[in-house]
């Protein structure tokens, strides 16, 4: 099992800028990749942001490229989303996730094993 803790969350100003840390516990060495996804308040939940061990590929959504940075500290076994240039839309909960598997599809939330329970990221205009 793999436990993943998130923090950072928080009211901000648009414009303004967050990180967010997902800390993960457990057996780690079995992930492959970890995630970041988010929902809004009566809206699904969605892809955010990703990277693979492997070649440290990142993946990003398109409304978040540019602004938000995926980053990895191998020895503090943590993932981090660095959120820049926030916008009330940005505004939501937001998870980290982590996979054993093969991650073709960053972007599919079915393929991730474990879930953070999430922390608020709030942006005001």
């Amino acid at each position: 099992q793999v436990q993943l803790v998130e923090s950072g969350g928080g009211l901000v100003q648009a414009g303004g800028s967050l990180r967010l840390s997902c800390a993960a516990s457990g057996r780690t060495f079995s992930t492959t990749a970890m995630g970041w996804f988010r929902q809004a308040p009566g809206k699904e939940r969605e892809f955010v942001a990703a990277i693979k061990w492997s070649a440290l590929s990142r993946y990003y959504a398109a409304s978040v490229a540019g602004r938000f940075t995926i980053s990895r500290d191998n020895a503090k076994d943590t993932v981090y989303l660095q959120m820049n240039s926030l916008k009330p839309d940005d505004t939501a909960v937001y998870y980290c996730a982590a996979t054993k598997g093969s991650l073709y599809d960053s972007t599919d939330s079915g393929l991730y094993d474990y879930w953070g329970q999430g922390t608020q990221v709030t942006v005001s205009s």
